[in-house]
């Protein structure tokens, strides 16, 4: 594992727990909750940095920030948030916990990085799953 990096456990689908370092696991083995596809704007913040970027898809663990500057692996951000329709923002804590960089000469459609939250409060937490789950009810009545 590289320095900072986050030392998460994942549960295998059977339900039996792993003790592997998340970064150990295959990329389909790593995610423990569905992602959805957004396009919503997200303002980083950090002791340092102010990044303006996009959310390109969301679960009730983490995001997936779209940026050709994501920040280094273990680096805790702030992250603020309107999802359609909410009459406030939702600011929450994360962490990064892989990041995909752009790749000179290479091939590379997705450069940013993955944050999953952390410190949330019950009612962060509630508000979030609630935000996750209207979207993933309301588009899979829509199809």
């Amino acid at each position: 594992m590289t320095p900072g990096a986050i030392e998460a456990k994942a549960e295998p689908v059977s339900g039996e727990k792993s003790e592997r370092p998340i970064s150990e696991l295959p990329p389909a083995d790593r995610r423990s909750a569905d992602r959805i596809d957004v396009t919503w704007s997200v303002d980083c913040e950090t002791e340092e940095t102010f990044l303006y970027a996009n959310i390109t898809n969301i679960s009730e663990v983490g995001i997936f920030v779209r940026t050709n500057d994501p920040l280094e692996v273990g680096t805790r951000v702030t992250l603020k948030f309107a999802p359609p329709g909410s009459h406030e923002p939702l600011v929450l804590t994360g962490q990064v916990a892989w990041i995909n960089p752009i790749r000179v000469l290479a091939s590379n459609p997705n450069p940013g990085m993955g944050i999953r939250f952390i410190d949330l409060t019950r009612d962060n937490r509630e508000r979030l799953v609630g935000v996750v789950r209207t979207i993933a009810y309301v588009r899979s009545s829509t199809n």
